[in-house]
């Protein structure tokens, strides 16, 4: 599950945050072993990637 987040500089670690506190994995449990929720953050103003989180769930 990825979840990409335009930032501000401030923000970092927000992406992933979100996909487990609203629990967008849920869903996916019985269908599949293993889950992992990826957090893909953007500067807006750098327009470029600041951060990059990867986490297993299941």
């Amino acid at each position: 599950i990825i979840e990409f987040k335009v930032i501000e500089e401030t923000q970092e670690g927000k992406a992933l945050d979100q996909i487990k506190e609203k629990k967008y994995y849920e869903k996916y449990q019985d269908k599949y072993k293993e889950i992992y929720v990826i957090g893909i953050e953007f500067s807006k103003e750098k327009r470029n990637i600041t951060n990059f989180e990867v986490e297993k769930v299941k």
